[in-house]
């Protein structure tokens, strides 16, 4: 026997973009708008598949920018990481609602929410400063290790500390490239 096995259900990535621009993934697609994008290996971290290859170029909003920069620098963080968080997490949709029940532009969790004093989740202002409170808390927690901070907000820091870095979730290897490159993208939007 040689050559290469079949690939097993659940062995295969598929994705598509929803009409708001949000990249969905999937091992085990449900409907027909999912395409096949790469293969995922056994230890189920991808490696056919990069985010640069599939997103293009990140969304170019800059209507936040000065909320952003107020509420970004008031806890030591980088606008132009904030920026990207809300770029990946909602596309800067203030109304934005996951299917999980995450809200608002940087898509809190009701729970998170709560911790970080967000009772009016869908108000942009009070959704971003609990986002970046959030991010001040990874930062933290993370310290040197930025894709460990990105991982844990997309996957919580449970599943970053059960797996001892990124966890390997298509979702998540993928969010991180993602807030990354956009994070690169808009490293020129911001003025000291």
């Amino acid at each position: 026997m040689g050559g290469a096995l079949p690939a097993a259900a659940g062995d295969l990535l598929y994705r598509y973009v929803d009409k708001r621009g949000v990249v969905h993934f999937t091992n085990l697609p449900t409907d027909g708008r999912y395409r096949l994008v790469g293969r995922l290996s056994a230890n189920r971290r991808l490696y056919t598949y990069t985010a640069r290859r599939l997103q293009g170029r990140p969304p170019r909003i800059a209507d936040y920018d000065p909320l952003i920069a107020n509420i970004a620098r008031s806890y030591g963080i980088d606008p132009a990481l904030v920026k990207a968080v809300i770029a990946a997490e909602s596309n800067f949709d203030p109304h934005a609602r996951s299917h999980k029940g995450a809200m608002g532009l940087m898509q809190l969790m009701p729970q998170t929410a709560r911790e970080m004093g967000v009772y009016r989740p869908y108000h942009s202002e009070e959704n971003v400063r609990g986002g970046s409170r959030y991010l001040r808390f990874l930062l933290d927690r993370y310290p040197k290790n930025l894709r460990n901070v990105l991982a844990a907000y997309n996957a919580g820091p449970g599943a970053v500390d059960r797996y001892g870095g990124i966890p390997p979730f298509p979702e998540t290897v993928e969010y991180v490239s993602r807030v990354l490159a956009y994070y690169q993208a808009y490293d020129g939007d911001f003025t000291p």
